[in-house]
């Protein structure tokens, strides 16, 4: 919600007037300097909305505000060209209104095209969030990196990084949605309070890392060419692609990490299709590549790739991991109910790659159980143990 600033107002006297915390407030105008406020100049609040109102008979803005049990005074700074001493009825104004609601509320389906409207609402509604376009994939589609948080420890998410596992999405998308009602309400999630995490960790979110791919599964083939005749031969003609788990291109993009990529390559498919080619070279594709160069510029203290399905989480990788990595692991087990895994024979992940260069933690869950993709009917499920996980990933 945007207000503009009157004489003697401040951020310090916002956040008590909307109850929000100063920290909220002021990562959401980082452009601003608190001490040195303009009258007129304009100022982001998270959290909130207007909603516009009709004055009936005999109202004040008083009145209006004790039954929205908020102060008058925060209907007076959205309404600055409002009389509030003459007021007519059928005069509309404007109300705050704090946002209680989940903004991500239809997992179903969910291409990219719906990760964007809801990433936009979100960001609109919860400024302080920082969105920064890290690359796009073949087909020129953005892949976003959304992060919260100042603290040193440097934590996250990634999803969709296979194509028909796109429930992932929706997921930390919901999660991102539950955190920021949490931290933005001084409120918690499963018992644990939400702003201190926000103040000690900084939380990075792709949540799709494989947009054309996703898009495939969910709408078909594209129209646009060669993608659309590249796609279908591919697939033997097929128009059913819930089988497919690579980019556009047809390369796995799960594959493609220098931790062992060798050994993928001689084993695994040959040439581009569905699943399982690790693609010509290493990082080949750039969608892999825009995620190994966020990694890097990050120093991700851990990472949590989200893929289906199993309910197993691999956290091993020939050794390398840190000891902390089991202790962290066992927490995931607690709390979501899934199985550690700490070695598997498989190489050239983006989880393997983390571990090798940076000896941090770095896991690799399996939600959900079944055939990819899962259905819709397993979100509410796979949701609740993700966001264990989640919240552990950012209190250990």
């Amino acid at each position: 919600m945007q207000v503009t600033v009157r004489q003697g107002d401040s951020l310090w006297y916002y956040s008590q007037l909307f109850q929000l915390p100063m920290r909220l407030i002021l990562d959401s105008n980082r452009q601003i300097n608190q001490n040195q406020l303009n009258i007129g100049q304009s100022i982001q609040l998270p959290g909130f909305v207007t909603t516009n109102y009709q004055i009936k008979s005999g109202e004040t803005i008083w009145a209006i505000a004790q039954r929205r049990n908020i102060s008058p005074d925060a209907i007076s700074l959205v309404n600055q060209s409002v009389n509030p001493n003459v007021l007519q009825v059928g005069q509309s104004i404007r109300i705050p209104v704090r946002v209680t609601w989940r903004i991500v509320n239809d997992p179903n389906e969910y291409d990219y095209g719906k990760m964007q409207l809801d990433m936009q609402e979100l960001i609109n509604v919860y400024p302080f969030i920082v969105q920064e376009v890290i690359g796009s994939s073949v087909m020129g589609k953005n892949i976003n990196e959304l992060r919260i948080g100042n603290g040193s420890k440097r934590v996250h998410i990634n999803g969709s990084f296979h194509a028909n596992e796109w429930i992932t999405t929706p997921t930390i998308m919901t999660f991102l949605n539950d955190y920021l009602l949490a931290v933005t309400n001084n409120g918690s999630m499963q018992n644990v309070e939400l702003l201190p995490l926000y103040q000690n960790a900084m939380l990075s979110l792709v949540p799709m890392v494989n947009p054309d791919g996703v898009n495939l599964v969910i709408n078909g083939p594209p129209e646009l060419e060669p993608y659309r005749s590249n796609v279908l031969e591919m697939n033997n003609g097929s128009f059913d692609f819930s089988n497919w788990k690579a980019n556009i291109r047809g390369v796995d993009l799960n594959n493609q990490y220098p931790a062992g990529w060798e050994i993928e390559k001689e084993r695994k498919a040959q040439q581009p299709g569905p699943r399982d080619y690790p693609g010509p070279s290493p990082l080949s594709e750039p969608e892999a590549e825009a995620m190994a160069e966020l990694t890097e510029y990050r120093d991700f203290s851990r990472v949590n790739a989200f893929h289906t399905q199993g309910q197993v989480i691999y956290w091993g990788f020939e050794n390398q991991e840190p000891p902390e990595a089991e202790i962290i692991v066992n927490e995931y087990a607690s709390v979501s109910g899934y199985q550690p895994v700490q070695t598997v024979d498989s190489y050239a992940g983006y989880k393997d790659w983390f571990i090798q260069n940076w000896n941090r933690p770095g896991f690799t869950t399996e939600l959900g159980k079944g055939t990819n993709p899962l259905p819709i009917s397993q979100f509410s499920q796979i949701y609740r143990a993700a966001r264990g996980i989640l919240l552990a990933s950012l209190y250990m």
